[in-house]
This record gives structure tokens, C-alpha cells and sequence, in this order.
């Protein structure tokens, strides 16, 4: 697993953002950049269950280092999918407590 659809996206925003906010399309890539980033954690989660499994039953090739890699991976991406959840829930919660 790779963290590389993320990268991108870090590079937008320590730029400044060059990706215009218009319209619909904005939405829209920003539901896929969210589906992917879950896609991305399901798959890393996935992958430390079949590393874990494999050691488990003695694969060839399967060695502990390789799953404890794998099931780290899974728990920092499934940690930051917490954190950013967190935040957004935290922002909604400011914003629907303004007052006009």
C-alpha cells in the first residue's frame, strides 16, 4: 500500500491551491478525492488481514515483519480517517452553532 493518492492533494494545498473552485465539477472531484482516500484505507486494511492470515497458516513468503508493516499501515490510515472525521464533525457543529 501506498499513500500516493494523498500526495496530491498535499501539494494543492501547501501551494495555495491551484485547482479553481467552480461549479459542480469542484463537488465532484472532491467526493472522489474522499472516495478514494476510504477506498485507500478499506484496501490497507484488507491487505493486513491477508498478511496476517498468511503468516498465520505459514506462507511462503509470509513473514511476521511483513504483516506487523501491513497492519501498522492500516491503523495510521484508519487513525487519520478518524481525525479528519473528527475535524469535519467538529467544523459542522461551529458553523450550525453561529449566530446571524
Amino acid at each position: 500500500m501506498t499513500i500516493a493518492p494523498i500526495t496530491p492533494v498535499l501539494g494543492t494545498i501547501a501551494t495555495g491551491g491551484t485547482q479553481p473552485a467552480q461549479g459542480g465539477g469542484s463537488a465532484s472531484s472532491f467526493l472522489d478525492m474522499v472516495n478514494s482516500a476510504l477506498h485507500g484505507v478499506s484496501d490497507a486494511q484488507g491487505q493486513a488481514a491477508s498478511a496476517e492470515a498468511a503468516f498465520a497458516v505459514g506462507a511462503p513468503g509470509a513473514t511476521l515483519g511483513k504483516a506487523v508493516v501491513a497492519s501498522d499501515r492500516a491503523e495510521v490510515a484508519w487513525n487519520a480517517t478518524v481525525a479528519v472525521r473528527n475535524e469535519v464533525v467538529s467544523a459542522y457543529s461551529s458553523i450550525m452553532n453561529m449566530q446571524f
